[in-house]
């Protein structure tokens, strides 16, 4: 273990609707010394029991409105793993405890600007305590780091180097964007339309790539025909946020994809008129940031997170022409289902596994140990299709 600590992992927010689905994940998983916590006793005792934990499941009572309460519990643990959110609200105390007790942590969080603040802010404190600050460990953006993270192994495999080149392409997916996704992009845009720069952080891809600055990347933000893969593409809502962390990861390990890198996410709609329709719909059509978004708190049914999945293409290509290619699937829905299995494997894995402190990412802090857990426990899978 990383650190002598009472827990190896707390899961900070298990009342609420993720939080809760992390919990009941990690009851199952032997070895591992967790405890549940939240700002009620009492809820954390009625979801004790709703999920079939133990009895004597430990509870820790912190709110992020209490410091101290914060302080104390990340001495308490290995790992804070935090589904509260929107970040920018109510993380700023718990990251600043988490580096001052040299503990890791990691969250869901899809909020670029307050990640490149957060980078600035606490970067050198925690390479001193040794805390892993592990932004973004949910669909937002695991299997997009990670994919990239092992196309690109593979290519330096068969090819000597790494491919200056790759298109991230969603194929399918079924599943529900969660209540906390849209509660953070609502203060996303109440935070840029309070500090201009925020706008810049949001819309530059390498605004978390530790001051570099790479070559154009593709904007992504409207369809286009793709002749090598016979399919019309659009817009991908999670793309802004996908893109700077795997321009991070390759910051992280000395630019290991190159310094002219470029890449981009979109989703696949299908060939034909059909294709076209369907790509032109999801341009103009906001998939989050409306009325009919869930709440926090709420979320889909257990059969609709079972029936849920995602599959993802990513498309390694060089300028004589040669190409491979990788799959990344996962087998419950993106947003809570998969998610809540994502993020409690990196937490396991932070706790499991030494590594140098800072404000990381899960494809630079885990790699492949971590690709190994989700294949292993999380339902993912990590295919080379050619």
């Amino acid at each position: 273990m990383t650190k002598a600590r009472e827990f190896d992992i707390i899961v900070y927010g298990a009342t609420g609707y993720t939080g809760r689905l992390v919990a009941e994940y990690l009851k199952d998983k032997s070895g591992v010394k967790w405890a549940m916590a939240g700002r009620s006793a009492d809820k954390l005792a009625e979801v004790r029991d709703l999920i079939g934990a133990p009895a004597d499941t430990p509870f820790v009572v912190a709110d992020a409105s209490d410091p101290a309460s914060l302080d104390a519990m990340a001495k308490r643990a290995s790992v804070i793993l935090t589904t509260v959110g929107p970040y920018q609200l109510y993380g700023n105390e718990l990251v600043a405890a988490c580096v001052a007790n040299g503990t890791d942590y990691t969250d869901l969080c899809g909020e670029p600007a307050w990640m490149r603040q957060k980078i600035d802010e606490h970067d050198a404190a925690a390479k001193a305590s040794g805390a892993r600050i592990c932004f973004s460990a949910g669909f937002d953006s695991i299997p997009f780091d990670l994919g990239v993270l092992m196309l690109q192994k593979h290519c330096i495999e068969k090819f000597g180097a790494p491919a200056p080149r790759v298109k991230g392409r969603v194929r399918a997916m079924a599943g529900k964007f969660s209540g906390g996704t849209a509660a953070s992009l609502k203060a996303t845009m109440a935070a840029a339309a309070k500090d201009p720069a925020v706008i810049g952080y949001l819309t530059n891809p390498f605004s978390l790539a530790n001051g570099f600055e790479g070559p154009l990347q593709p904007a992504g933000n409207k369809p286009e025909y793709d002749e090598s893969l016979g399919s019309w593409a659009t817009n991908f809502v999670m793309a802004p946020i996908n893109t700077k962390n795997v321009h991070r990861t390759n910051a992280l390990l000395g630019h290991m994809y190159g310094t002219d890198f470029v890449y981009d996410e979109m989703m696949l709609t299908g060939p034909g008129d059909a294709g076209q329709q369907a790509a032109e719909y999801v341009a103009k059509t906001p998939m989050i940031g409306t009325p009919d978004d869930p709440k926090p708190g709420e979320g889909p049914t257990k059969e609709e997170r079972d029936n849920g999945f995602y599959d993802v293409l990513f498309i390694a290509e060089y300028p004589d022409g040669r190409t491979a290619r990788l799959s990344v699937k996962g087998d419950r829905d993106p947003g809570y289902g998969s998610t809540s299995k994502m993020i409690s494997e990196t937490a396991i894995g932070l706790s499991e596994i030494d590594g140098a402190g800072g404000v990381t990412t899960p494809g630079a802090a885990l790699g492949e140990a971590l690709v190994s857990r989700l294949q292993n426990f999380a339902g993912l899978t990590f295919a080379v299709e050619g």
